[in-house]
């Protein structure tokens, strides 16, 4: 890991990274974020019974959608080429669902942000529609699980 935030020129101020010398490689990440609610609301959640229609379904294509507009989201991440991008949602305990996105390309940047951007929004899509029934939901832990490939390497949470 580097100690310097490479955003930032030597003057403080913030600007896009020049990647244009760095070699194509293969890339990957996973993001996660994990969702809390009412027991009520999942079994509704899993068995389809809430107003909006199928809350699964609308929450994958939203994050998807939004690993590809991050650039559009975040100021100074690159717009990239993605070759593939999943969310799954997973019945994790009788009131919690996690939320994964993973992101691949190969290209000459990570896909870390785009990962946490199509995790993050399928969790709060996921709030969107059932908060009807349930507005306490809490999204918590929205964080990367790893990324591999580029010249960092690979990385883990669990390794950490």
């Amino acid at each position: 890991m580097s100690d310097k935030l490479t955003h930032l020129d030597h003057q403080g101020h913030a600007h896009m990274v020049d990647v244009s010398d760095k070699d194509i490689t293969k890339r990957t990440a996973t993001a996660q974020a994990i969702l809390l609610m009412q027991p009520a609301t999942l079994k509704k959640v899993i068995e389809g019974g809430l107003p909006k229609g199928d809350v699964l379904a609308t929450a994958r294509i939203a994050g998807i959608q939004a690993a590809k507009k991050t650039s559009d989201l975040i100021p100074l991440c690159h717009p990239l080429m993605l070759t593939k991008v999943t969310v799954d949602i997973i019945v994790i305990s009788d009131c919690e669902l996690e939320v994964l996105c993973t992101c691949s390309l190969s290209g000459k940047t990570g896909v870390e942000m785009e990962a946490l951007t199509g995790a993050s929004i399928a969790a709060l899509t996921l709030y969107d529609m059932c908060k009807a029934v349930d507005k306490g939901i809490v999204i918590r832990n929205v964080s990367l699980l790893e990324k591999k490939g580029g010249k960092s390497g690979d990385w883990s949470k669990g390794n950490v």
